[in-house]
């Protein structure tokens, strides 16, 4: 087995057709800090979603707020930046984290004050990516529940220094299932292209055409804050 295999995002999810909500945080072959949120749905609460763009933070928005059933899960602000950092995760851990970060805890630290989501039986992990835009490194994070009760929760954090066309992708269940199997093990390898067009399209393009919802992808210059951004929504406005 090849430890240091880097596979391509469209390998890693071929014949998958609900890997959930994803992260994908890393570097260019060039060295742009690189990082990807997405978003897929089975229910009509979960498809009635859009990304939005505010003051340059993205957030989850019903695209029909007439028909939203429960907004507790699927509402957020998704990608935030503090100072030099971008976090980015599937739930209004954003703010925790950024509050965190504000009070002096570090990204692990701030996330000891949550835990998994109450959508029993599935108990859908929290996922979280934070990129140093200075260096390029980054640390992820997976909440899980410890068994199939929801009694306790696990966490894991994963430090990782930035490496030229290597990204690592993080979401939140192994496939579809009823209940949904959470994900397993550490955050995959994958390859990050240069091409921002080309990644967005990789990503969209390789996720099932009946669940994806949403995708944003940014490339960052290290130390000068500028950025270019994609964004694709299936429920177009």
């Amino acid at each position: 087995m090849d430890v240091y295999k880097i596979d391509t995002f469209t390998d890693r999810v071929k014949g998958n057709s609900y890997v959930g909500r994803g992260i994908v945080t890393g570097m260019t072959p060039s060295g742009k800090a690189a990082t990807a949120y997405f978003i897929m749905g089975r229910s009509a609460n979960s498809r009635n979603r859009v990304f939005t763009i505010r003051d340059e933070e993205v957030f989850t928005e019903p695209f029909d707020a007439s028909k939203v059933e429960d907004p507790s899960l699927i509402i957020y602000a998704a990608i935030r930046e503090y100072g030099d950092s971008l976090i980015v995760t599937n739930g209004d851990q954003t703010d925790t984290i950024y509050e965190g970060l504000d009070n002096g805890l570090s990204f692990s630290k701030a996330l000891e004050s949550r835990q998994f989501e109450p959508d029993a039986p599935n108990l859908t992990p929290r996922i979280s990516s934070i990129t140093d835009l200075a260096s390029g490194d980054y640390n992820m994070s997976i909440l899980k529940s410890a068994d199939a009760e929801g009694t306790a929760c696990n966490r894991f954090t994963f430090s990782y220094s930035a490496l030229p066309g290597l990204g690592h992708f993080l979401h939140t269940y192994v496939q579809d299932g009823s209940p949904l199997p959470t994900f397993q093990g550490e955050p995959e390898r994958v390859a990050i292209p240069d091409d921002i067009d080309a990644f967005t399209d990789e990503i969209w393009n390789a996720l099932d055409e009946d669940n994806r919802i949403s995708l944003y992808v940014r490339y960052t210059n290290l130390g000068e804050g500028t950025y270019e951004e994609r964004l694709i929504n299936r429920n177009e406005r």
